[in-house]
């Protein structure tokens, strides 16, 4: 007795924690069981009219699964399906599928013992397949114990919600039948792939002939070896009661001819021959891919629609959808898809919106014309690392914090384990500017730059403009290291057009049913995550790496230009070049494009992402804007321009520096990132600076009249003398508050040295008036004049050959470069024409240093094969 009570103990135990762990298993998975009614779009379809933003009509929303399954369009009722069909089905899958419920346990347990004896049967319902085509979807096929529970669990729920006709009628119009063009789904399909008819003409032979091809769709490449398996299914139809014994015999008889096979028969059905004589045949009667206009931007407004309404509601009545859509722009957008030149098994992702109020003007979610359907819509579902475009975002940080694009980072190896690289692998050793380090995308100043700025302030940045960085990525997130979608990267550049605001993307205006309103989605009214000069100084960084340098220099975007509109923006790459990506903004228009391969594998090494996504980038951009009137980006109050190193930059004029801060090309160091907290502080200190600065050049300009004053020759010689040891001390001085190495110091002092000998040399031998009229040009020249750090130019490998074109968007290899493209001038705003001839910081190395990519947080330009930290 005492054993029986403790074995019923144990028992009650056992179902109590069966009991809590179900419960507990309920309350978990709330959304996946939720994810049922989901099935009941499969009953409608094509009712909710899409318009654009001018009301013409785009086109009918087709269903989708919140688990990303992919409905085909052409779903039938039970009425446009063969009878054979839906009989045969019965019999070769789930022959007690009317008797039993969603589970079916004498069908588990026959599994078992044919999987023990080495005969694989599976044990699954009709019920259980749809949940796992469907529902489950985005589990896959895994054979988890997770899996299993939560596929039972949804099978019980369909039961309950659906009939078995629905249940069934369902399965025939999601199950995969091979693989044609694109995926064959459903009957219809299957039928006119295989046989070229409608599912409703199949007859018994070949309905029997298409449930053959159900657990194995292979099984259509050898006629021979599965032609016995159609007479196992005509006689377990007799069996059952589904067919007559006359009727299976006609049907073994009927000349069945798949579709590319060449089959004889002898009178009795019995196969003489066959030979897939035509192994093209099958893709070429498949369907078309089925991509209609603005298909990306349909499904996008799908499933916008279906969070908001739910698709059982949104299905179920006709409704009007109107959105943000610019038939122009989409169009424009869709041509650039088509037109791109991409690497082999490539596809793209695009998006394009209002900068002014966040509304989506055009999505592309694939590469179009090239015969293939993706079932994933890249530009809003993908998640991909974005490379070196992520840079201007913490360059423009660094912006808001008190540093200026003068202001100079050593491009140097790192000290500590972290050790990322330029993509080269080189580095110059001195210090650039910043404005250098993004126009040739350096990655070891990037990394310094995130080290001074403050991880957790950028991470924080990044989620204001609407982007999800992942926790402890470190420091590889300054170079890439983020995941996003070209709607996202969109709408994070978007603030440099618009003076610094972030607008979350739009899709819907409203949706009206009957002429009564059921949704009214109102623009929202934005964040603030740029202050006006902040916003214009990255915007200003951005037109550089667009124009500061020419094919032949190593620019990176030269191919997003638009003749006669400003544009700025940023290539990005990640590892092994899985990823290539072009951000960027005009006037009325902020737009992104990635392009890469569904399956994430890497491209070839010589493509470049100034090559390949920024030519479609310009496609789409001036396309969505022909026509329309040339607007320019107005600077704000508070913006000045100077040259500096030959390149036109924009300032803060309260942070400007002055004069000698203009001609000495900024700090090493600004005072606002010694305490990233207190940026008021560190402008007060700034503006200080300035002021000392500005007191230092008006006396070296009063020191240049009075030598110009003096009118003998032993005046205006000791005149001179006095200048250059003036000019020199200021040097000193200037040098000093910029924080530039002693190495830099001590060049600028025996240059300064020289220039006054030189001038005494001079002065020597040339009458009073020219001597005061020379001495007056050298004062001058040297308080313009500053030392500039040393880089190692790259060695060329091919020392007759012309100058080669660097990876735009990181890989660093080159392609000769069309001899009738010469440097552009850059216009500043306000019609101020800077020197054609820039001279920049260094010796222009003409393979930039770009994005050492990153799939994972690899793109932190960590060597190759090894893991950024």
């Amino acid at each position: 007795m005492r054993l029986i009570a403790n074995l019923l103990k144990t028992l009650l135990i056992l179902a109590l924690l069966a009991g809590v762990g179900l419960l507990t298993m309920l309350l978990l998975w709330q959304g996946d069981l939720r994810r049922v009614d989901d099935l009941s779009v499969l009953e409608y379809g094509g009712k909710a009219t899409v318009l654009d933003s001018s009301g013409q009509v785009i086109g009918a929303l087709t269903p989708s699964l919140s688990s990303g399954a992919r409905v085909n369009r052409d779903l039938l009722k039970a009425s446009q399906m063969s009878p054979w069909l839906r009989a045969a089905v019965v019999t070769s899958e789930d022959t007690r599928f009317f008797q039993h419920g969603a589970l079916d346990p004498r069908g588990l347990l026959r599994a078992v013992v044919h999987s023990a004896t080495g005969d694989q049967e599976g044990g699954s319902t009709i019920t259980q397949q749809v949940v796992r085509s469907t529902l489950l979807a985005d589990i896959g096929q895994d054979k988890t114990l997770t899996r299993k529970l939560k596929e039972a669990l949804l099978a019980v729920q369909v039961e309950r919600r659906f009939s078995k006709e629905e249940i069934l009628t369902a399965y025939l119009n999601v199950v995969y039948w091979g693989v044609g063009r694109t995926d064959l789904l459903g009957a219809q399909d299957a039928a006119q792939t295989y046989f070229g008819i409608d599912a409703s003409q199949l007859n018994l032979a070949q309905s029997a002939y298409l449930a053959t091809l159900l657990p194995n769709a292979r099984r259509y490449n050898d006629y021979t070896a599965y032609r016995p398996l159609l007479r196992s299914v005509l006689t377990r139809m007799v069996k059952e009661g589904r067919a007559t014994q006359a009727q299976a015999e006609a049907a073994w008889r009927y000349p069945l001819r798949p579709v590319g096979w060449t089959v004889r028969y002898d009178g009795a059905g019995n196969l003489i021959s066959a030979t897939l004589s035509d192994p093209g045949a099958k893709r070429a009667r498949s369907p078309a891919p089925q991509v209609r206009f603005a298909d990306g931007f349909l499904d996008a407004v799908e499933r916008d629609l279906s969070e908001r309404l739910g698709r059982s509601v949104l299905y179920r009545s006709d409704v009007r959808v109107y959105t943000t859509m610019n038939r122009q722009a989409q169009t424009s957008a869709e041509q650039a898809s088509r037109r791109a030149a991409l690497p082999a098994g490539a596809t793209l992702g695009l998006a394009l919106l209002d900068p002014q109020s966040g509304d989506v003007t055009a999505l592309v979610g694939q590469k179009l014309g090239d015969g293939v359907l993706e079932e994933w819509n890249n530009a809003t579902r993908a998640r991909r690392q974005v490379g070196s475009s992520i840079k201007p975002l913490l360059y423009t940080l660094a912006l808001a914090k008190g540093w200026k694009q003068s202001d100079t980072l050593i491009d140097a190896p790192l000290d500590g384990d972290y050790q990322p690289k330029n993509y080269s692998g080189s580095f110059s050793g001195g210090r650039v500017t910043l404005r250098y380090a993004l126009d040739h995308s350096l990655n070891l100043p990037t990394v310094r730059l995130a080290q001074q700025i403050g991880l957790n302030s950028f991470v924080s940045k990044l989620r204001e403009l609407g982007l999800s960085p992942a926790p402890d990525t470190g420091l590889p997130l300054a170079i890439g290291a983020l995941e996003a979608s070209p709607l996202q990267m969109a709408a994070a550049y978007a603030p440099f057009a618009n003076g610094g605001i972030y607008h979350a993307p739009r899709l819907i205006t409203k949706v009206t049913e009957g002429g009564k309103t059921l949704l009214t989605v109102t623009p929202d009214s934005g964040q603030r995550v740029w202050n006006e000069q902040t916003a214009y100084l990255g915007l200003d960084l951005l037109r550089g790496v667009v124009n500061d340098l020419t094919p032949y220099q190593g620019g990176l975007g030269w191919k997003a230009r638009i003749d006669g509109r400003e544009v700025g923006g940023k290539t990005g790459t990640t590892n092994d070049v899985r990823d290539l990506w072009f951000a960027g903004v005009t006037p009325g228009l902020s737009g992104a494009v990635w392009v890469g391969r569904s399956d994430n594998a890497a491209l070839p090494r010589t493509a470049y992402s100034g090559e390949v996504a920024a030519p479609i980038w310009q496609a789409a951009a001036s396309g969505a804007l022909a026509g329309q009137p040339v607007a320019s980006f107005t600077a704000p109050q508070r913006i000045e321009f100077r040259r500096v190193h030959g390149v036109q930059m924009a300032f803060r004029t309260e942070q400007s520096g002055g004069f000698l801060g203009g001609l000495f090309g900024g700090n090493s160091a600004p005072a606002a990132q010694q305490q990233p907290e207190q940026t008021d502080r560190a402008a007060q200190q700034q503006a200080a600076d300035q002021a000392t600065r500005d007191q230092q050049a008006q006396a070296a300009q009063a020191q240049a009249a009075q030598a110009q004053a003096a009118q003998d020759q032993a005046a205006q010689q000791q005149a001179a003398d006095q200048q250059a040891a003036g000019q020199a001390a200021a040097d000193q001085a200037a040098i000093d508050q910029a924080a530039i190495d002693q190495t830099a110091i001590d060049q600028a002092q025996a240059a300064a040295d020289q220039a006054a000998q030189q001038r005494a040399t001079e002065q020597a031998a040339q009458d009073q008036a020219a001597q005061a009229q020379a001495a007056q040009q050298q004062a001058a020249d040297q308080a313009a004049q500053q030392p500039q750090p040393v880089l190692t130019p790259r060695p060329q490998s091919d020392a007759g050959s012309a100058p080669p074109v660097p990876d735009t968007g990181g890989t660093g290899t080159t392609q000769p470069v069309p001899g009738d493209l010469q440097p552009q001038p850059d216009t500043a705003p306000g019609g101020v024409a800077p020197d054609t001839t820039p001279t920049p910081i260094a010796p222009t190395n003409t393979t930039p240093d770009n994005s050492t990519p990153g799939a994972n947080v690899q793109d932190s330009g960590a060597q190759p094969g090894q893991p950024g930290q």
